[in-house]
């Protein structure tokens, strides 16, 4: 401000050479004329510094968008840019690129200033809705009263959660009462993957009883390699997804309560929050029911005339040719078939059409038939 009121003083003297004096003061003739007119038009008040603002920005998102978006924001505080602009394109309105939504929330203090936007990534998918269910438990959520397990149910091919749980236990029977409604709502799958943990996978090398339930529907079952959770990658990206937008800074009271949140949350996930894996698209528009019906009643297995049937007794053993070849607790009670494998001295032991383990006479051995797959 005083080299400012210096130079007017100069330059309104008489006979002062403008021209020497922007040298002086290096500053140049447009400046120069700009503060001696806004000094005669306003006084010293005129030489302050301005607002570089534009008077108007033909480029600036429509007030009624941005209210839109800031609105949405706050009902679900942890979407990014790229679902807000899918949710609300879907609903009808015009909104800008996904990199003004979220300067729009940067802006408005609604995300963090330093974040950047952050890219979808593009993972594998089966071609076809229920190719491949994904199951898992999300891991225990405290309660008032008590814990809750999230068990999840995910369609590979679409992200459409099929059941979302909450259980106050992760045992068997509370995973095949769910999988039961999921069953007769849905139908079946052509294969299901899950992780080694109980109980489905407790056991490394024998077949668990959830695991022959499942397959005795005609569903193939498949594990995630140990230490390789990112073999069911999608669920736990939905777990992270659910960690931040359901239970973060939430107090569940009971089961019940924790369902209807979940519930909720299913809700909104499948039907209205874009998903960036599949194009922004919501997972509901991606996904159809199963064709195979789950089956109430199932008929008794029966084999043909080239196998040799076998009853598996109480500690999981068959007798084959004298002597006791253990197949697993989980097939207690089952007739299985035996028949001569593709060596000499081997021999396949099928349950149903699953091939379930291979006896080796000559060493002695049982593989299990997760480790023939």
């Amino acid at each position: 401000m005083d080299l400012r009121l210096e130079f007017v003083a100069l330059a309104l003297a008489e006979g002062a050479n403008i021209t020497a004096l922007c040298e002086q003061f290096n500053i140049g003739r447009t400046t120069a004329y700009k503060w001696l007119k806004r000094f005669q038009c306003e006084g010293k008040d005129g030489l302050r510094d301005r607002s570089r603002r534009p008077h108007s920005s033909p480029n600036r998102t429509a007030h009624e968008s941005e209210n839109q978006i800031l609105a949405l924001n706050i009902e679900h505080t942890g979407w990014g840019a790229r679902k807000i602009k899918g949710c609300l394109e879907r609903r009808g309105s015009n909104m800008p690129a996904a990199s003004t939504v979220h300067a729009i929330l940067k802006r408005n203090e609604r995300i963090d200033p330093h974040a950047g936007l952050v890219k979808p990534f593009t993972r594998f998918e089966h071609e076809q809705p229920n190719d491949l269910w994904q199951m898992d438990f999300k891991g225990h959520v405290p309660m008032r009263t008590g814990r809750c397990h999230p068990l999840t149910l995910l369609d590979d091919h679409s992200r459409f959660f099929l059941t979302i749980a909450a259980c106050g236990n992760e045992q068997r029977n509370t995973v095949q009462a769910h999988l039961i409604n999921a069953f007769r709502h849905y139908g079946l799958p052509e294969r299901m993957t899950m992780d080694n943990g109980a109980p489905w996978g407790d056991e490394p090398d024998a077949y668990t009883g959830l695991e022959i339930w499942i397959m005795r529907q005609g569903v193939r079952v498949s594990h995630s390699r140990p230490y390789h959770p990112q073999t069911q990658d999608k669920l736990e990206r939905q777990h992270r997804s659910m960690i931040r937008e359901v239970f973060k800074g939430v107090c569940l009271i009971d089961l019940p309560s924790a369902q209807f949140t979940l519930d909720e949350w299913r809700k909104i996930y499948n039907y209205e929050r874009p998903h960036g894996g599949i194009g922004m698209q919501v997972p509901a528009s991606r996904y159809t029911p199963s064709a195979r019906e789950y089956q109430e009643v199932l008929p008794a297995i029966e084999y043909g005339s080239e196998l040799h049937v076998r009853k598996v007794q109480a500690k999981g053993e068959i007798y084959w040719q004298g002597q006791p070849w253990r197949l697993g607790k989980g097939f207690k009670g089952e007739r299985v078939g035996v028949r001569e494998g593709v060596e000499d001295g081997q021999y396949d032991v099928f349950w149903g059409s699953h091939r379930i383990a291979q006896i080796d006479r000559v060493t002695g051995v049982v593989i299990s038939g997760k480790k023939l797959r």
